[in-house]
Protein backbone atom coordinates (compact mmCIF):
# COMPACT_ATOMS: atom_id res chain seq x y z
CA UNK A 1 0.00 0.00 0.00
CA UNK A 2 3.15 2.64 1.06
CA UNK A 3 4.37 2.00 -2.18
CA UNK A 4 1.11 2.59 -4.32
CA UNK A 5 0.53 6.00 -2.36
CA UNK A 6 4.05 7.15 -3.15
CA UNK A 7 3.80 6.47 -7.05
CA UNK A 8 0.84 8.59 -6.93
CA UNK A 9 3.07 11.39 -6.00
CA UNK A 10 5.66 10.85 -8.56
CA UNK A 11 7.71 8.67 -6.23
CA UNK A 12 8.58 5.02 -7.67
CA UNK A 13 6.27 5.47 -10.42
CA UNK A 14 6.77 4.97 -14.38
CA UNK A 15 9.17 7.04 -16.06
CA UNK A 16 9.53 8.40 -19.52
CA UNK A 17 12.95 9.25 -21.82
CA UNK A 18 12.62 10.15 -25.40
CA UNK A 19 15.42 9.88 -27.63
CA UNK A 20 15.98 11.44 -31.04
CA UNK A 21 17.11 9.87 -34.18
CA UNK A 22 17.60 12.40 -36.33
CA UNK A 23 20.31 14.59 -35.30
CA UNK A 24 18.94 17.24 -36.54
CA UNK A 25 15.48 18.61 -39.21
CA UNK A 26 14.14 21.28 -41.66
CA UNK A 27 11.05 22.93 -41.29
CA UNK A 28 9.01 21.07 -43.18
CA UNK A 29 10.91 17.83 -42.71
CA UNK A 30 10.28 15.48 -40.32
CA UNK A 31 11.47 14.68 -36.84
CA UNK A 32 11.88 10.75 -35.99
CA UNK A 33 12.28 9.52 -32.15
CA UNK A 34 11.37 6.86 -29.74
CA UNK A 35 9.91 7.01 -26.35
CA UNK A 36 10.82 4.60 -23.62
CA UNK A 37 8.13 3.82 -20.43
CA UNK A 38 9.62 2.00 -17.69
CA UNK A 39 7.04 1.28 -15.33
CA UNK A 40 7.76 1.54 -11.73
CA UNK A 41 7.00 -0.31 -8.47
CA UNK A 42 3.71 -0.99 -8.73
CA UNK A 43 1.35 -1.39 -11.86
CA UNK A 44 0.15 2.05 -13.48
CA UNK A 45 -2.78 2.97 -15.61
CA UNK A 46 -1.54 5.55 -18.00
CA UNK A 47 -4.48 7.66 -19.51
CA UNK A 48 -2.09 8.80 -22.79
CA UNK A 49 1.27 9.42 -23.77
CA UNK A 50 2.29 11.93 -26.48
CA UNK A 51 4.87 14.44 -27.30
CA UNK A 52 4.51 17.97 -27.68
CA UNK A 53 6.82 20.52 -29.82
CA UNK A 54 7.43 23.66 -27.16
CA UNK A 55 8.59 27.05 -28.06
CA UNK A 56 9.98 29.94 -25.81
CA UNK A 57 8.37 33.04 -27.20
CA UNK A 58 8.13 36.83 -26.12
CA UNK A 59 4.43 38.01 -25.59
CA UNK A 60 3.28 41.81 -24.62
CA UNK A 61 4.70 44.63 -25.23
CA UNK A 62 7.78 46.56 -23.71
CA UNK A 63 11.03 46.71 -23.02
CA UNK A 64 10.68 43.89 -21.14
CA UNK A 65 8.53 41.30 -22.63
CA UNK A 66 8.02 37.87 -20.60
CA UNK A 67 8.91 34.57 -21.76
CA UNK A 68 6.17 31.59 -22.47
CA UNK A 69 7.19 28.01 -23.33
CA UNK A 70 4.40 27.76 -25.90
CA UNK A 71 3.39 24.77 -27.45
CA UNK A 72 2.52 24.48 -31.22
CA UNK A 73 2.17 20.91 -32.12
CA UNK A 74 1.38 17.77 -30.30
CA UNK A 75 1.75 13.97 -31.52
CA UNK A 76 -0.47 11.18 -29.19
CA UNK A 77 1.32 8.11 -29.01
CA UNK A 78 -0.93 6.18 -26.92
CA UNK A 79 -3.86 5.79 -25.32
CA UNK A 80 -5.65 3.94 -22.13
CA UNK A 81 -3.01 1.35 -20.97
CA UNK A 82 -1.97 -0.62 -18.23
CA UNK A 83 2.10 -0.08 -17.33
CA UNK A 84 3.56 -3.39 -15.99
CA UNK A 85 5.67 -2.51 -12.73
CA UNK A 86 9.60 -3.06 -13.99
CA UNK A 87 8.29 -3.18 -17.52
CA UNK A 88 9.96 -1.68 -20.67
CA UNK A 89 7.84 -0.32 -23.44
CA UNK A 90 9.59 1.59 -26.67
CA UNK A 91 7.00 4.05 -28.86
CA UNK A 92 8.36 4.94 -32.39
CA UNK A 93 7.37 8.72 -33.02
CA UNK A 94 7.29 10.87 -35.84
CA UNK A 95 6.36 14.40 -35.87
CA UNK A 96 5.98 16.33 -39.29
CA UNK A 97 7.67 19.78 -38.73
CA UNK A 98 5.25 22.82 -39.38
CA UNK A 99 7.16 24.87 -42.54
CA UNK A 100 7.30 27.76 -40.67
CA UNK A 101 9.22 26.22 -37.55
CA UNK A 102 11.84 28.60 -36.21
CA UNK A 103 15.58 27.47 -37.45
CA UNK A 104 17.92 26.53 -34.25
CA UNK A 105 20.89 25.81 -35.01
CA UNK A 106 23.52 26.88 -38.58
CA UNK A 107 25.92 23.60 -39.45
CA UNK A 108 25.22 22.35 -35.83
CA UNK A 109 25.78 25.66 -33.82
CA UNK A 110 23.06 27.17 -31.66
CA UNK A 111 21.47 30.83 -32.34
CA UNK A 112 21.55 32.52 -29.21
CA UNK A 113 18.48 33.08 -27.86
CA UNK A 114 16.73 30.06 -29.36
CA UNK A 115 15.17 27.79 -27.51
CA UNK A 116 12.84 25.03 -28.85
CA UNK A 117 12.09 21.43 -27.76
CA UNK A 118 10.26 18.49 -28.11
CA UNK A 119 8.06 17.85 -24.17
CA UNK A 120 7.19 13.88 -23.66
CA UNK A 121 3.93 13.88 -21.62
CA UNK A 122 2.90 10.95 -19.72
CA UNK A 123 -0.63 11.20 -17.98
CA UNK A 124 -0.70 8.81 -15.19
CA UNK A 125 -4.24 7.78 -13.90
CA UNK A 126 -4.88 9.24 -10.20
CA UNK A 127 -1.54 10.36 -9.85
CA UNK A 128 -0.38 14.08 -8.47
CA UNK A 129 2.50 14.63 -10.36
CA UNK A 130 2.79 12.97 -14.51
CA UNK A 131 6.44 12.40 -15.57
CA UNK A 132 7.60 14.81 -18.41
CA UNK A 133 11.00 14.56 -20.54
CA UNK A 134 12.19 17.84 -22.63
CA UNK A 135 14.71 17.32 -25.19
CA UNK A 136 16.60 20.22 -27.51
CA UNK A 137 15.73 20.00 -31.04
CA UNK A 138 17.90 21.19 -33.85
CA UNK A 139 16.35 22.99 -36.19
CA UNK A 140 18.62 23.34 -39.77
CA UNK A 141 17.73 26.16 -41.94
CA UNK A 142 16.47 25.10 -45.59
CA UNK A 143 18.73 25.79 -48.53
CA UNK A 144 16.74 29.37 -48.97
CA UNK A 145 16.88 30.13 -45.81
CA UNK A 146 20.68 29.67 -45.53
CA UNK A 147 21.56 31.27 -48.38
CA UNK A 148 19.82 34.71 -47.52
CA UNK A 149 21.88 34.11 -44.19
CA UNK A 150 25.18 33.74 -46.01
CA UNK A 151 24.25 36.79 -48.21
CA UNK A 152 23.45 38.65 -44.95
CA UNK A 153 26.91 37.57 -43.34
CA UNK A 154 28.74 38.17 -46.92
CA UNK A 155 27.77 42.06 -46.93
CA UNK A 156 29.06 42.02 -43.54
CA UNK A 157 26.18 42.06 -41.22
CA UNK A 158 27.35 39.95 -38.01
CA UNK A 159 24.83 37.79 -36.14
CA UNK A 160 23.62 39.16 -32.94
CA UNK A 161 20.71 36.78 -31.01
CA UNK A 162 17.59 35.43 -32.30
CA UNK A 163 14.04 35.41 -30.57
CA UNK A 164 10.68 34.29 -31.09
CA UNK A 165 7.74 37.06 -30.85
CA UNK A 166 4.50 36.08 -29.82
CA UNK A 167 2.38 38.10 -32.89
CA UNK A 168 1.65 38.27 -36.21
CA UNK A 169 3.35 39.81 -39.56
CA UNK A 170 0.48 41.93 -41.54
CA UNK A 171 0.83 41.27 -45.21
CA UNK A 172 2.42 37.84 -45.10
CA UNK A 173 0.75 34.19 -45.06
CA UNK A 174 1.48 33.40 -41.48
CA UNK A 175 -0.07 30.47 -39.56
CA UNK A 176 1.77 29.55 -36.33
CA UNK A 177 0.80 32.11 -33.62
CA UNK A 178 4.53 33.42 -33.43
CA UNK A 179 7.24 34.35 -35.83
CA UNK A 180 11.13 34.25 -35.47
CA UNK A 181 13.09 37.29 -35.84
CA UNK A 182 17.23 36.43 -36.93
CA UNK A 183 18.78 39.98 -35.90
CA UNK A 184 21.96 41.35 -36.97
CA UNK A 185 24.25 44.36 -36.03
CA UNK A 186 24.90 46.37 -39.27
CA UNK A 187 28.14 46.39 -41.18
CA UNK A 188 30.50 48.89 -41.58
CA UNK A 189 28.65 50.28 -44.54
CA UNK A 190 25.35 50.90 -42.61
CA UNK A 191 26.71 51.45 -39.10
CA UNK A 192 25.75 54.76 -38.98
CA UNK A 193 22.40 54.60 -40.62
CA UNK A 194 20.92 51.20 -38.91
CA UNK A 195 21.13 49.90 -35.48
CA UNK A 196 19.95 46.50 -36.64
CA UNK A 197 18.34 44.93 -39.42
CA UNK A 198 16.06 41.67 -38.77
CA UNK A 199 14.87 38.80 -41.13
CA UNK A 200 11.73 36.59 -40.44
CA UNK A 201 11.36 33.55 -42.48
CA UNK A 202 8.31 32.55 -43.00
CA UNK A 203 8.48 29.12 -45.48
CA UNK A 204 5.93 27.12 -47.25
CA UNK A 205 5.76 24.03 -49.60
CA UNK A 206 7.27 26.31 -52.90
CA UNK A 207 8.55 29.45 -51.21
CA UNK A 208 9.49 30.99 -48.25
CA UNK A 209 8.05 34.83 -47.76
CA UNK A 210 11.42 36.89 -46.24
CA UNK A 211 10.86 39.87 -43.92
CA UNK A 212 13.32 42.00 -43.31
CA UNK A 213 12.81 45.16 -40.60
CA UNK A 214 15.37 47.77 -40.11
CA UNK A 215 15.50 49.79 -37.45
CA UNK A 216 16.97 53.21 -39.14
CA UNK A 217 18.05 55.79 -36.65
CA UNK A 218 16.66 58.90 -36.77
CA UNK A 219 18.88 61.42 -36.94
CA UNK A 220 17.32 64.62 -35.69
CA UNK A 221 14.61 64.49 -33.38
CA UNK A 222 11.22 66.76 -33.74
CA UNK A 223 11.97 68.70 -30.25
CA UNK A 224 15.25 69.60 -31.36
CA UNK A 225 18.62 67.53 -30.72
CA UNK A 226 19.67 64.46 -32.02
CA UNK A 227 17.18 61.53 -31.45
CA UNK A 228 18.35 58.30 -30.34
CA UNK A 229 15.18 56.50 -31.29
CA UNK A 230 15.10 54.43 -34.56
CA UNK A 231 12.65 54.10 -36.91
CA UNK A 232 10.89 50.81 -38.29
CA UNK A 233 11.06 49.66 -42.26
CA UNK A 234 9.99 46.86 -43.50
CA UNK A 235 11.21 44.77 -46.82
CA UNK A 236 9.15 41.98 -48.08
CA UNK A 237 9.96 39.66 -51.07
CA UNK A 238 8.86 35.58 -51.36
CA UNK A 239 12.10 33.19 -52.73
CA UNK A 240 10.86 30.22 -55.25
CA UNK A 241 12.88 27.38 -54.13
CA UNK A 242 13.58 26.42 -58.19
CA UNK A 243 14.57 29.71 -58.78
CA UNK A 244 17.07 29.95 -55.74
CA UNK A 245 20.29 30.19 -57.86
CA UNK A 246 19.28 32.50 -60.72
CA UNK A 247 19.49 35.25 -58.02
CA UNK A 248 21.84 37.27 -57.24
CA UNK A 249 20.82 37.72 -53.32
CA UNK A 250 23.55 40.07 -52.31
CA UNK A 251 23.31 42.65 -54.94
CA UNK A 252 19.11 42.52 -54.37
CA UNK A 253 19.16 42.92 -50.09
CA UNK A 254 22.38 45.27 -50.89
CA UNK A 255 20.32 47.50 -53.21
CA UNK A 256 16.98 47.36 -50.90
CA UNK A 257 19.18 48.62 -48.15
CA UNK A 258 20.77 51.31 -49.62
CA UNK A 259 17.25 52.34 -50.97
CA UNK A 260 16.41 52.47 -47.34
CA UNK A 261 19.77 53.98 -45.62
CA UNK A 262 19.12 57.14 -48.26
CA UNK A 263 17.85 60.49 -46.43
CA UNK A 264 14.14 61.42 -46.80
CA UNK A 265 14.26 64.47 -45.06
CA UNK A 266 14.69 66.15 -41.85
CA UNK A 267 13.99 63.97 -39.36
CA UNK A 268 15.27 60.65 -41.44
Amino acid sequence: MFQKVMASFGQGGATVDARLLDRSVRPGGTLRGEVQLVGGQVDQEIESLGVTLLARVEQGDGEQPTLVDLPFQEVRLAGRELVRAGATITVPFEVRMSWETPVTTVFGRYLTGMAVGLQTNLNISRTVVDPQDVDAVAIEPLPAQHRLLDAMTRLGFTFRSASLVRNRLDGVDQQLPFFQEIDFAPSSSFAGVFNEVAVTFLARPGDVQVVLDVNKRVRVAKGGGLGGRGQAMLGMFSVDYAELGGTNWEQRIEGWLREVARPRGIFD
